[in-house]
């Protein structure tokens, strides 16, 4: 496979999976202030950026609601859900010939839907959010059914899990960071909150099913950082993740995917054997980040070794 097909094919689906994570995040917002009978402030939306890795400074949190608003339909900005789209219609562009044309219809119908959508109202808005969740999920559902399972499949693969891994562990470091030890008058507004976290990853009905409705912090964050079958749980992402980056190197014979490989077999196995307790004990925060850093690494080789290499490096196999 060419590298620039593969590029093109990764930031794709990276682009697609963080439209629909910011999507969902903001919906669960918004759902929230209604939860609480209380608008939303500018500290809890601010918090929401975070969470969606935008570093914000004085400022700009100040005004976070009004920064939330252009994360919507303002194409300048480049984390917009809007301009994610139409990053990811742009790469899937670049590699028509590669993807079907229900692949493409799709994801075409979901750009122009979000170029000529106006909201005007929260209730505008949250039909918006819900149309580009579902959007992207149809076009996940289309890409799975109907393209061939093979290298570019698994560089679909590779952005998606990627993406989802770097988005949760990024969410969960915020939140936790912020409400583990709430103070007594807010244990309410907290038990909320972590609601809201589960939501915000799928996750609120999968975890009543393992642990109940009785949402203790240990067990949330065992949920979605170690479960090993529930698709948004950082383990479960890294899994498939390691998994797609196997299939790819197998068509590359010789030690120039040894390194990936390597790096994600070890975060995979840290996961596989992690102790929620030990976890907790060494501050969970600390680990995300550690996490965070395994995936920068990852994104970093899986480039160089499949996508950047020197040319040298191809000439050797």
């Amino acid at each position: 496979m060419l590298s620039r097909v593969a590029d093109s094919l990764y930031w794709m689906s990276r682009y697609l999976e963080r439209a629909e994570h910011t999507a969902r995040v903001i919906n669960i917002q918004l759902n929230l202030t209604l939860e609480r009978g209380t608008e939303s402030d500018d500290s809890d939306w601010a918090r929401v950026l975070r969470s969606l890795r935008i570093e914000l400074t004085e400022e700009e949190a100040a005004r976070a609601h009004e920064m939330v608003q252009s994360l919507l339909h303002d194409g300048s900005n480049r984390v917009s859900i809007v301009a994610c789209i139409a990053a990811a219609r742009e790469n899937a562009r670049q590699v028509r010939e590669q993807i079907s044309s229900e692949m493409w219809e799709q994801l075409n119908r979901l750009f122009h839907s979000v170029r000529q959508a106006q909201t005007s109202g929260t209730w505008e808005a949250r039909d918006f959010l819900q149309s580009v969740k579902e959007g992207a999920h149809l076009f996940q559902g289309i890409t799975d059914s109907i393209m061939t399972h093979g290298a570019g499949w698994q560089f679909i693969q590779a952005g998606r899990y990627l993406e989802r891994a770097v988005a949760v562990s990024a969410l969960l470091g915020v939140h936790f960071r912020e409400f583990l030890r709430p103070e007594q008058q807010e244990a309410e507004r907290a038990y909320l909150e972590w609601i809201g976290l589960l939501r915000s990853c799928t996750a609120f009905e999968a975890y009543c099913k393992a642990y109940t409705a009785d949402l203790k912090p240990d067990r949330i964050a065992e949920f979605l950082v170690l479960n090993p079958s529930f698709p948004h749980s950082i383990r479960f992402s890294v899994a498939a993740l390691e998994c797609a980056i196997k299939e790819i190197g197998g068509e590359v014979i010789g030690l120039r995917s040894s390194r990936i490989e390597r790096i994600a077999g070890r975060l995979s196995a840290t996961l596989g054997y992690g102790q929620m307790d030990e976890i907790m004990s060494g501050g969970i925060q600390v680990y995300l980040d550690g996490v965070l850093r395994q995936c920068a690494q990852m994104h970093s080789s899986l480039f160089q070794t499949f996508i950047s290499y020197p040319i040298e490096a191809a000439l050797q196999f």
